[in-house]
């Protein structure tokens, strides 16, 4: 049901505010609630008593809270953030405060906890409001907003102050319509998380389906019914009788490894670097792709020119092990961390593409990167990759397969994309209308549908 407006408004007197319910209170900060509250308070415990410990990746862009570490007091109380039960943490460095890092504080190990110092703790005024209504203006994208207007600091080391937080104004209701509004969104906002939830979990099937529809094709191949025989090779298991098997350096008249220089970006130029996070099975990303001019480009080119249908693949990093392939000539440069290769006359690039894709290539170069911090494929073990041949006709065959198949899962894998990208903005909206007073959830606070 559509959720109605407050009777009457008035002028804030904050310009980004507008208009807010007459009854609502103009309101630093500062005066509902006390910032960083100071660590002496619990200076009578033993410092061997543990307590809790959020370091920044223990904090979601949700609100949730990891509490699975906890710290002596002793270990953590000189170099850390102090914060207990009801208070509420905001991550003030970027890009944590612009995704919405922080919460509100409960489940505390002792109801005490510590944590990175890149948070800044409101602890509310109980007379004034609640960690609970603190908590939703903090992820509301007006504050967000402001915040993110009020940055110091360059680059990666941005900083939201605290005097932005102590001294920003907001519209404050009454703390009953607080209470009511807080548990109006604990309520439809939980609904909406777990419609996202069904759709990550939809989208992340269909990756698997991606896969394994590509694996299976490239070694086992379309006719159910065909002999199979052993390939001898423990990551290809079994293959039809007639299919032979080949090594990448076979199978490749071209193989090449990018310049080991990092690339001298240009946002106005006119040649697109294919980096590894622009590549995954069998697609190429080319709007997220960054742009460097002339000289750079005939600089990264100067081992191999990229030709159409030419197979791009990285092999380091978290994200090695995809590939695809070059649309058109005279545009891209391998990036840090990619390699060129080119199909020979007796391997279907097309097939050779999709090959590379599939789990039984990517366990071959997982024996270089078990245990290491940076994953790498060495250049030897691609080159030594083993892999299935079949007659020429069925590489086309199984490429047109799978080139039908994994578009009908594309088309369904964006369209549950597009729906997780409208979920979390009506959820915002949501936020910001009920926190401004945009919208009366008084009645709908004790039941119904927002």
């Amino acid at each position: 049901m559509s959720l109605p407006r407050y009777g009457e408004y008035r002028d804030s007197g904050v310009e980004w505010l507008g208009e807010v319910p007459e009854h609502w209170e103009i309101k630093r900060l500062r005066t509902v609630a006390e910032l960083n509250p100071s660590k002496s308070e619990i200076a009578e415990l033993d410092r061997s008593t543990e307590v809790s410990f959020l370091p920044m990746e223990a904090i979601g862009d949700d609100g949730s809270l990891n509490l699975d570490r906890m710290r002596p007091i002793h270990e953590v109380e000189a170099g850390y953030t102090y914060f207990r039960n009801g208070d509420v943490a905001l991550a003030k460095i970027t890009p944590c405060f612009e995704n919405g890092k922080g919460g509100l504080m409960r489940g505390l190990q002792g109801g005490i906890g510590f944590g990175t110092t890149e948070l800044i703790v409101a602890r509310p005024r109980p007379s004034e409001t609640s960690g609970e209504y603190l908590n939703w203006i903090f992820r509301s994208p007006a504050f967000r907003k402001q915040g993110e207007a009020s940055m110091y600091g360059a680059g990666g080391q941005k900083r939201v102050p605290d005097d932005f937080v102590r001294n920003i104004a907001w519209a404050f209701p009454s703390p009953m319509e607080q209470t009511a509004i807080a548990a109006f969104l604990d309520r439809e906002t939980a609904k909406i998380h777990a419609l996202i939830a069904e759709q990550e979990k939809l989208i992340a099937l269909l990756a698997e389906k991606r896969q394994a529809t590509i694996s299976h094709a490239v070694t086992r191949g379309l006719d159910p019914d065909a002999p199979m025989k052993d390939s001898g090779v423990a990551w290809l298991g079994e293959v039809p009788a007639h299919w032979e098997i080949t090594r990448l350096k076979h199978a490749a008249s071209l193989i090449v490894d990018c310049p080991h220089e990092t690339p001298v970006y240009d946002e106005d130029g006119t040649y697109r670097v294919i980096r590894t996070a622009n590549v995954t099975e069998g697609r190429l990303w080319i709007e997220e792709m960054y742009s460097v001019g002339e000289q750079d480009y005939l600089n990264r080119i100067r081992r191999q020119v990229l030709a159409k249908d030419d197979i791009v693949y990285g092999r380091e990093g978290e994200r090695w092990g995809y590939a695809a392939q070059v649309p058109s000539v005279d545009m891209f440069c391998l990036g840090q961390r990619m390699m060129q290769f080119r199909a020979a006359d007796s391997m279907h690039a097309r097939y050779l593409m999709w090959q590379l894709n599939s789990l039984s290539t990517y366990r071959q170069g997982q024996m270089d990167t078990v245990g290491a911090t940076s994953p790498h494929v060495n250049v030897r073990t691609i080159r030594n990759y083993v892999l299935a041949n079949p007659p020429l006709g069925e590489q086309l065959e199984i490429s047109a397969f799978l080139d039908a198949e994994t578009s009908l899962l594309d088309a369904l894998d964006v369209e549950a994309a597009h729906a997780v990208v409208l979920l979390k903005e009506r959820r915002s909206a949501l936020i910001a209308a009920a926190v401004t007073g945009q919208i009366d959830v008084r009645g709908a606070a004790q039941g119904g549908h927002a």
